[in-house]
């Protein structure tokens, strides 16, 4: 498990293009036959890749969080980004299909990651946040995602948000998850524009087309910078951080947040005329 720390806000602004990749992008966790784990200063989230092929990938407790198990003191949750795969937790499994949903509570002992086919690998995004209590471990299908409709092909924003774990659905600590996907012909996110400063926020973007990229505004509202992102690259956002993005066309990502409030309305919105 690697450490990343996420500048403050007011280094930022002094820093280059490298500078910032390295404080809030993370740009390899997706490796065939590995599990890679980021351990960030942001809310104490990790964030992790996991590709099995030939051989299940176990997810263990480490140094960073002071811990035997990885879900000792922790609440995750897991997307699969790829083919179908399963998720063994203390001996449940749980079959996983592309996009659908796992929480895992705390307490939970052993978690494995397997692929249906080596072939053609599954690809497991997690985000975990410490937790305070256990909730049962959950798997949700995209059929059992709360489902929202947003923004319009006018404003090139047209999209549908499927909301996994929050309030009403998936019980949990603080871990707030689902995904977003862009109707074709948009390429905004997250409009209107926003922080909150009672929580962060992680995407993954992903199922972008050949060649295709992503350019990801942070920073405070009157001072962006931008970061370029590909096909399944994350980007950390602090709580005093703006993140929106436009791409060279329609793409999905992961959406997970961490912190003092569950509600997903809680927003403080950024004027676009403001945007500097």
């Amino acid at each position: 498990m690697r450490t990343i720390e996420a500048p403050d806000r007011a280094s930022y602004k002094r820093m280059t293009t490298d500078e910032l990749r390295q404080g809030f992008v993370l740009g390899d966790l997706f490796v065939p036959g590995q599990a890679n784990l980021a351990y960030t200063n942001v809310d104490r989230a990790v964030v992790a890749g996991i590709v099995p092929t030939t051989s299940p990938l176990a997810l263990e407790g480490g140094r960073e969080m002071a811990c035997e198990h990885f879900h000792d003191r922790r609440e995750s949750g897991v997307l699969n980004l790829g083919a179908p795969g399963t998720i063994v937790v203390d001996g449940t499994a749980y079959p996983m299909k592309n996009r659908e949903c796992l929480y895992i509570g705390r307490g939970a002992k052993t978690v494995t990651f397997a692929s249906d086919d080596p072939a053609a690998p599954a690809c497991f995004y997690l985000v975990s946040y410490p937790a305070h209590t256990a909730y049962p471990t959950t798997h949700a299908t995209i059929e059992q995602a709360n489902t929202i409709r947003l923004g319009s092909l006018a404003e090139s924003n047209s999209r549908t948000l499927r909301q996994y774990i929050r309030p009403g659905f998936i019980k949990s600590c603080q871990l707030v998850m689902g995904f977003t996907q862009l109707d074709e012909g948009s390429v905004w996110n997250t409009f209107p524009p926003h922080t909150h400063d009672r929580r962060t926020e992680v995407y993954c973007y992903f199922d972008l087309p050949p060649n295709g990229l992503v350019m990801h505004f942070l920073g405070e509202p009157t001072a962006t910078r931008h970061v370029v992102l590909r096909e399944k690259q994350v980007v950390l956002s602090p709580p005093w951080s703006v993140h929106c993005a436009a791409g060279t066309a329609a793409y999905t990502f992961v959406w997970a947040m961490g912190g003092e409030n569950q509600d997903f309305d809680d927003m403080d919105a950024c004027a676009i005329g403001d945007f500097r």
